[in-house]
């Protein structure tokens, strides 16, 4: 590979990546997601991956001469109050790293929604072949409309080419795209009308066509204008109504595992394949477990808003105290791997993403960033 060819990528290009693997649009309303730090315009030929900015992460960052992290923690999550070297918290990380001109990006809960992101991962691991969502939330990306609008039709072609000139009828990789059905229009015009058809005081009826195709938010003013422009009428009719978003796979997983598995071997088989230090489960270690409900780092309420049953396991991170009371309440059991492990196996198939993406990129998973909890 050349020289030119590996210094041609730029932060902004990273980004776009990224937000490829794991659209913005998945995250929660809560979180603090995207490029938190750096130049889209600056150059890009190393990427470290981590979970969590700390200064040996940043320190390592140096070493390997990356110009981007991606930290899967946002390191920035409130409002900035300062930015000091010497602070105990990860501004000080996040100090050096615009010091020395790397950037910082976060993918946090788009990354646990996305499809092959951190729950997909751990369900993998797992031995689950097809996951379900715990929620589905409207489709990332740009809000369409239907517009409809009443042509005479030896007309219709007309406008109808104005509506897709000025950005209608586009659906996926299809243009043009539209719906068209006959009926008969009414009207009355009054004495200050002047009708393309027939007269003013006398009910007209008209052979129409009743054209129909979808809109983006973004292109409604103009597409309307070019219709008007073009329809024979002198005040035509038409109609906008809103389109509900395609519904897209959410946050969490859930699934069936292999045939035979129990609490302890899944707990097991996870501890191996993860490197957790301090797995913990909730109920008897031979417990036959059926489907798996996952969520990485802190499970919080999201694996209750299932119907949960004694089959049941609920692979975690973490879990508060009255949360494994409530799971030995309901009957069913669970994993909690410690938060930071059940969200590292990612970080190695994103970097495999990143590269594949963008030829000429070197991504590293970071060794500096380590799991916070040791066993005693």
């Amino acid at each position: 590979m050349s020289k030119k060819q590996s210094n041609r990528h730029t932060v902004g290009a990273i980004c776009t990546a990224m937000e490829s693997i794991a659209p913005p649009g998945l995250a929660q309303d809560w979180d603090n997601i995207g490029l938190l730090a750096g130049d889209p315009a600056a150059r890009v030929r190393k990427v470290l991956l981590c979970i969590d900015l700390t200064l040996p992460v940043f320190e390592e960052a140096i070493t390997k001469k990356a110009q981007f992290v991606m930290a899967y923690h946002p390191p920035i999550f409130k409002p900035i109050a300062s930015l000091r070297a010497d602070s105990l918290d990860t501004d000080a990380a996040v100090f050096r790293c615009i010091e020395h001109g790397i950037a910082i990006y976060s993918t946090h809960t788009a990354l646990d929604a996305a499809d092959g992101g951190t729950n997909d991962v751990i369900a993998a691991l797992c031995g689950i072949k097809n996951t379900e969502p715990l929620e589905f939330v409207d489709e990332p990306g740009r809000k369409e409309l239907k517009l409809v609008v009443f042509v005479p039709s030896k007309d219709v072609e007309r406008v109808a080419d104005a509506m897709f000139a000025a950005g209608a009828g586009h659906i996926g990789d299809y243009a043009h795209c539209s719906y068209r059905s006959a009926g008969q229009g009414t009207f009355l015009g009054g004495d200050t009308t002047n009708p393309t058809v027939g007269k003013r005081n006398r009910l007209e009826k008209v052979e129409e066509i009743r054209l129909e195709t979808v809109v983006p938010s973004s292109a409604l003013s103009k597409v309307v204008t070019s219709l008007i422009a073009a329809h024979p009428y002198e005040k035509p009719a038409y109609d906008i109504y809103p389109l509900q978003p395609t519904p897209v796979r959410g946050i969490g997983r859930h699934g069936s595992l292999p045939a035979g598995s129990t609490l302890g071997k899944v707990a097991r088989k996870l501890k191996r394949a993860t490197g957790a230090s301090g797995t913990q489960i909730v109920g008897p270690p031979g417990r036959v477990v059926e489907r798996a409900v996952i969520v990485v780092g802190a499970a919080g309420s999201l694996p209750f808003r299932m119907k949960l049953t004694g089959s049941d396991v609920i692979v975690t991170g973490e879990i508060r105290h009255h949360d494994a009371l409530t799971i030995q309440r309901i009957g069913c059991t669970a994993i909690a791997l410690n938060h930071w492990t059940s969200e590292r196996p990612v970080l190695a198939s994103v970097a495999k993403q990143i590269e594949n993406l963008l030829p000429g990129i070197t991504t590293h998973v970071s060794k500096s960033d380590r799991e916070p909890f040791q066993p005693a």
